[in-house]
């Protein structure tokens, strides 16, 4: 296989397993196409890749100074804690209130693509993420230092990420449609998950296990994994 055509292939499988777990950006993306349609989530989703693109080109290039941004970080961190806790407490207020309540957070006038990009943009979960895959690849030879190759390699996660958000925009509108789920129960349970987002965000600042700790102790990102795919 073509070295440059396997960057591309591994930097979208990646991205695309690691857009599956729930997460906030994911879950937002599906209520958006509940609530607004489809068009707007995806202006959504693509905001969001377009800070994830730049955090990935980021830490290619200077993740140095990335590192030594600890407090930035770590106030990020708590920033994103707080959106998501607004997020729960927006989604169950829809719920409680179904006529014509949306969440007023993800349902408002900013367009849904500047929305998805700000959310992505304060959520530094994905640098320590990127960082950790990056230096797998970079050990196994997979990706190699180069401009054409880092752009082959990001176009790769950007098309891994589509895909993977597209199975949460397609769906939550099929749960709706097709299944007949009201948007109240929607609404909870989408809340739920931001609840539970926050919640385990906390447990992880207060732990260590956050962002900010991944940065400072690299070793801890990489180690493992290299037994988690079969890179070889």
């Amino acid at each position: 296989m073509p070295p440059r055509l396997k960057m591309l292939l591994w930097g979208c499988f990646i991205s695309f397993l690691g857009t599956l777990p729930l997460g906030t950006l994911n879950v937002a993306a599906m209520q958006i196409s509940i609530t607004d349609g489809i068009s707007p989530a995806i202006w959504f989703a693509c905001g969001a890749l377009a800070a994830e693109i730049i955090y990935v080109r980021i830490s290619l290039v200077a993740m140095d100074w990335v590192r030594r941004q600890e407090k930035l970080l770590k106030a990020l961190e708590w920033l994103t804690v707080v959106i998501v806790m607004a997020l729960a407490v927006s989604s169950f207020w829809a719920a409680i209130h179904p006529d014509g309540e949306k969440n007023v957070i993800l349902s408002n006038t900013m367009h849904r693509g500047l929305l998805g990009f700000m959310m992505s943009a304060i959520n530094p979960v994905q640098i320590p993420f990127w960082f950790g895959w990056s230096t797998v690849l970079f050990t196994k030879h997979i990706l190699r230092p180069g401009f054409w190759n880092y752009n082959i390699y990001i176009v790769g996660i950007g098309l891994g990420t589509l895909a993977g958000n597209s199975v949460f925009i397609f769906g939550g509108r099929l749960i709706v449609d097709r299944l007949n789920a009201s948007s109240t129960l929607m609404n909870y349970i989408i809340g739920s998950v931001f609840l539970i987002t926050a919640i385990i965000q906390l447990i992880r600042i207060y732990t260590r296990k956050d962002a900010v700790h991944k940065m400072v102790h690299p070793d801890e990102v990489t180690a493992g994994l290299e037994d988690k795919l079969p890179l070889d």
